[in-house]
C-alpha cells in the first residue's frame, strides 16, 4: 500500500506517532512544523543520544506536557545507567550536553518514570518488539514491573543488573533480574526471534540478512498480539513498514536518514505519513 506524504494531513485529535529521534532535535523541530500543531505526539523511545542535540530534544518534549506521551528505549535506559555511574559511556554516546545540565537530575528522573509500553485503542506502543507468547494485557503489566523498579528508590542498583545478552528465552516461572532482562531485552532491543520466541540479540542488518532459524519478531505464527496495531522504532535497518497490525518508524534519522510520523488512525488507508530529510549525524558502517 502506497502512503500519502505530508500536505494529507489536517488539524484533528487523531495522535501520531514519531519515529526514534536520538537526540536530532533539528529534525525534530523541521518534522513538527509539518504536523498539526494540536496532535497529540506518541513517541517510540530512543529520544536521546547519537545525535547534536539530546539536551535540547529532551527539554523540549518534556516541555510539551499531556500533549507527549512517550516510551523508553535503549538509548534512553543506556542514558539512565551512565548517569546512574553503573554502565560506562560508549565512544558515540552524545548526552554529556544532559549529564552536565543544570537541571540533569529533574530530566533524568522525568525520563525514568515513563513507561516501557503504552496501550491506546487499538493501538500497543513499544520501542523494539514483543515477544509471540505475550498478549496485550501481559505486555502492559510486565513493562510495569520494569517501570516499578525504575520509578523506585533502588533503580540504580536495578540498572546494575538489568543488562545482557545472556537472557533470550522467557518462561512465566521467571523470577528477579532474570526475569526483568528478558522483558527490558524484548521491549527495547528485539529484532529477530524463533518461532518459540527465543531472541537473536545480535543481528541487526535488515531482511535480507537474517540468520538461519529466527525471522522478524512481528512475522512469527501465531504472535499473540496481532489482534492490535504495535507501534515501533528501534529497527533501521528495517526501514519504514506499514501493515494493518504493525506501523516500524525508525527511518534511520540519525544515520542520514528520514525521520517518520505517522498518523494513528483506526483505518489502516487513513494512516498518513510525514518525512523530513535529516543530515547524518553517525556513521552505520563506523
Amino acid at each position: 500500500m502506497q502512503h500519502p506524504i505530508a500536505g494529507d494531513y489536517h488539524p484533528c485529535s487523531t495522535p501520531v506517532a514519531i519515529g526514534d529521534l536520538q537526540g536530532c532535535a533539528p529534525s525534530f523541530f523541521e518534522l513538527l512544523e509539518r504536523l498539526p500543531h494540536d496532535a497529540p505526539l506518541r513517541l517510540v523511545g530512543d529520544l536521546v543520544n547519537r545525535g547534536p542535540a539530546s539536551l535540547e530534544t529532551l527539554r523540549t518534549i518534556i516541555a510539551m506536557g499531556s500533549r507527549v506521551r512517550t516510551v523508553l528505549g535503549n538509548h534512553d535506559i543506556h542514558l539512565l545507567a551512565v548517569a546512574a555511574g553503573v554502565r560506562k559511556k560508549g565512544k558515540s554516546d552524545t548526552f554529556d550536553d544532559i549529564l552536565r545540565a543544570p537541571d540533569s537530575e529533574a530530566l533524568l528522573t522525568w525520563l525514568r518514570h515513563q513507561p516501557l509500553a503504552i496501550r491506546e485503542d487499538d493501538f500497543l506502543i513499544v520501542h523494539a518488539g514483543i515477544l509471540p507468547q505475550w498478549d496485550t494485557d501481559q505486555v502492559i503489566a510486565l513493562a510495569q514491573e520494569v517501570e516499578t523498579e525504575l520509578q523506585g528508590p533502588n533503580w540504580q542498583e536495578f540498572l546494575s543488573g538489568v543488562f545482557g545478552n545472556s537472557a533470550v528465552r522467557w518462561h512465566d516461572d521467571l523470577i528477579g533480574i532474570e526475569r526483568q532482562r528478558v522483558i527490558v531485552n524484548a521491549l527495547t532491543r528485539l529484532r529477530y526471534c524463533s518461532a518459540d520466541g527465543v531472541m537473536d540479540l545480535k543481528t541487526k542488518e535488515g531482511l535480507d540478512s537474517a540468520p538461519a532459524g529466527v525471522m522478524p519478531w512481528f512475522d512469527v505464527p501465531g504472535r499473540r498480539t496481532a489482534d492490535v496495531t504495535v507501534v515501533c522504532g528501534h529497527w533501521s535497518t528495517l526501514g519504514l513498514v506499514m501493515r494493518p497490525n504493525l506501523i516500524a518508524l525508525d527511518t534511520g534519522c540519525v544515520w542520514g536518514g528520514r525521520l517518520t510520523a505517522a498518523k494513528l488512525a483506526a483505518r489502516p488507508e487513513l494512516r498518513t505519513i510525514v518525512q523530513v530529510d535529516c543530515p547524518q549525524y553517525q556513521d552505520p558502517l563506523a
